[in-house]
């Protein structure tokens, strides 16, 4: 079992918990209710793949599977007790490197709200002060807007741009990359978090 999971996190009435089989009838719920707010930003299979997109069973089953190993964090964002979307940490290498990707999605409903920055800052800060990553990086596509105001709302560097360095929505897509390391959030990302949020009051 990987140091730090499984893990629930906290801040007000936003939450984050271990992903599990047993969301999958909200999951289900939600994601058919945002399919045209989700389907531009989702990964998709390239042609040759050869398989079909696993259920969401198998899906949550792997990411356990995934966390057991080391390798993921994969958990559910809830608001007031209550499923709105997740935040998984992927790719996990140690050794030299201690770093991670990261990708999240929300309920079109919750969106704007300033949950999703300030999970995405909670998930950050474990995975530096518990888990002992060194290095957060996430990719987001240019067209994501609402995306892109996370991570500006949460000052993480922009490196650069990846051309077609994800399949998504059907096409090889250009993605802009962003990271924080640990050293430059040496009072936690969610400190941050809160004086952007609360600056735009």
């Amino acid at each position: 079992m990987a140091q730090g999971w499984p893990a629930q996190l906290a801040y007000g009435r936003i939450g984050l918990r271990p992903i599990s089989v047993r969301d999958a009838p909200v999951w289900r719920q939600i994601r058919a209710r945002n399919r045209a707010w989700l389907t531009p930003w989702e990964a998709t299979l390239p042609p040759g793949a050869g398989q079909r997109p696993p259920s969401f069973r198998v899906t949550a089953r792997d990411l356990r599977r995934q966390a057991r190993a080391g390798r993921g964090l994969p958990f559910v964002m809830t608001y007031d007790g209550r499923m709105v979307g997740q935040v998984t940490v992927s790719g996990i290498a140690w050794g030299s490197s201690r770093s991670a990707n990261l990708g999240y999605w929300i309920d079109n409903a919750c969106a704007g709200r300033g949950i999703t920055p300030t999970a995405v800052a909670l998930v950050i800060d474990h995975c530096f002060t518990v888990v002992g990553l060194h290095r957060m990086e996430v990719a987001i596509r240019p067209e994501n807007t609402a995306s892109l105001a996370v991570v500006a709302k949460l000052g993480l560097r922009q490196e650069g741009a990846a051309p077609r360095y994800l399949h998504i929505d059907g096409d090889w897509r250009d993605h802009l990359l962003f990271a924080i390391t640990r050293e430059e959030v040496p009072s936690g990302l969610l400190v941050r978090a809160l004086e952007s949020l609360q600056s735009q009051d």
